[in-house]
């Protein structure tokens, strides 16, 4: 491999002729070959429009020379667009305030814009990557913000959608199921009956709260820490450019920003970050509830509760010829697993904000991303690949809510609950059915022992 020297305040640095990054990205490759995970191409993007708004502004009051801005700017946009992403290989697990990653930013866009003026890359001529790149910037104010844009244009692109997305699947599967009657199952033992459409429509109920919750999480994720520079004071960047920085990167994503009220709180703590994770996990969470319970109503196919048929996706065994298993959901509680594995990594990060800064930025990112990334995924899959997939076995449901015990519930108020639990024993011990025993011991009228015993208006009592 060619190499070419370049220098940083430590001395000279081998750098790889044909990188674009410099002296301080090749340090932190060398001190940190970790985990071999760089953090995700949605942060590298939010932090090269944030470079991109601040040579916009210093270009507009001057502050930097015209050909300089506009170099910063073409080379900001093609690191936004992904176009430059193997230039930033810096680990995850780095300088906990990611100034690695900061200064990989401005390397890289500071020697693609020499290049676009002509120059030789490397020279930090006639574009500096800390004088003009980073200008009015420091990596502790610049870091968290796009910690921020990146995370609140995930949460607003991709994971509220999604969640709407498998609500939709959902609702529309309780309103397809709607007429059939089951048997309830509280402690995993028979109870009395409901509707299958709405035991589904209690699954869409949690999607539309996950989407509430998620929503809930944006007006703090708005709030960024710009302008605060080193330690929330503002030195070296005049306190009247960072809102008009925010307002070029709002207009540009389409997403509510705006200056953090304090900006000693918003350098000094990640607690927006761990609330938005804290969300992310009860949304895993209630994602657990409905896929667990879809993959045990679907169990079977013969040996199982069998009351929903899920969708045959691949053979499930390498030993066992016909075997298909519930794979999707599978795959979506091990997705809220990783999940509230993250946000464990987070939470503990958010306790590392020591006096004037957090030093777990990039931990808190990388997992607060992925968490965003694959449950949005995980729920787009989830809804394609099995909940629309699904089918009720009408014929199955029928026979467990007859053969159901609890069905004695609504004889309660005609003999009484001990009488009525004797005659669910003793129904349990012959094998025979709740309405068989009561109709053979004549306890009442057939009619009146049929009207108690509707199964559908035990569904609705109110009504």
């Amino acid at each position: 491999m060619v190499f070419r020297t370049e220098m940083d305040s430590l001395g000279p640095v081998q750098v790889p002729a044909e990188a674009y990054w410099g002296a301080q990205t090749q340090r932190a490759v060398e001190n940190f070959p970790i985990s071999g995970l760089p953090l995700p191409q949605r942060f590298i993007r939010a932090l090269a429009l944030i470079k991109k708004a601040w040579a916009q502004v210093n270009l507009e009051q001057k502050l930097l020379d015209e050909k300089v801005a506009k170099a910063i700017i073409q080379a900001s946009d093609e690191v936004a667009s992904g176009k430059l992403g193997a230039q930033f290989p810096v680990d995850v697990f780095q300088t906990g305030s990611a100034t690695s990653t900061n200064m990989n930013a401005n390397e890289v866009i500071s020697n693609r814009a020499i290049e676009i003026l002509g120059g030789e890359r490397g020279s930090k001529k006639p574009v500096h990557p800390n004088d003009h790149v980073n200008k009015s910037q420091s990596s502790n104010d610049i870091i968290p913000t796009a910690l921020h844009v990146a995370a609140l244009d995930s949460v607003e692109n991709d994971l509220i959608p999604a969640l709407k997305y498998l609500h939709a699947a959902l609702a529309e599967k309780a309103r397809e199921f709607d007429d059939i009657v089951k048997i309830g199952r509280t402690h995993l033992m028979d109870a009395v009956p409901l509707r299958l459409g709405q035991e589904f429509g209690g699954y869409a109920s949690q999607l539309e709260h996950s989407i509430g919750r998620a929503e809930s999480i944006k007006k703090n994720l708005g709030e960024l820490a710009l302008g605060g520079t080193a330690v929330g004071t503002g030195i070296n960047a005049d306190p009247k450019l960072p809102p008009l920085v925010i307002a070029k990167v709002a207009a540009e994503m389409k997403l509510p920003l705006r200056q953090a009220p304090n900006l000693f709180e918003a350098l000094g703590a990640r607690d927006a970050s761990v609330e938005a994770s804290g969300v992310l996990k009860t949304i895993a969470v209630s994602l657990m509830k409905v896929a667990n319970d879809i993959r045990l109503l679907g169990s079977g196919p013969r040996c199982g509760i069998g009351e929903i048929v899920l969708p045959d996706l691949q053979p499930g065994s390498s030993i066992m010829p016909g075997k298909v298993n519930p794979v999707m959901p599978e795959m979506l509680t091990m997705v809220a697993c990783q999940v509230i594995g993250c946000d464990a990594a987070i939470t503990a990060g958010g306790l590392q904000g020591h006096f004037e800064l957090n030093t777990f930025k990039p931990l808190i990112a990388y997992n607060l991303l992925f968490a965003t990334q694959i449950l949005s995924n995980g729920c787009r899959a989830f809804a394609d690949k099995c909940v629309k997939g699904l089918v009720a076995d009408r014929e199955r449901c029928a026979e467990l809510v007859e053969k159901s015990l609890m069905l004695g519930t609504a004889l309660n108020g005609k003999i009484g609950y001990d009488a009525a639990a004797k005659l669910a024993q003793e129904a349990h011990k012959t094998g025979k059915t709740v309405r068989q025993l009561a109709t053979e011991k004549k306890l009442m009228p057939a009619d009146e022992l049929n009207r108690l015993l509707d199964v559908r208006k035990m569904t609705e009592p109110g009504a």
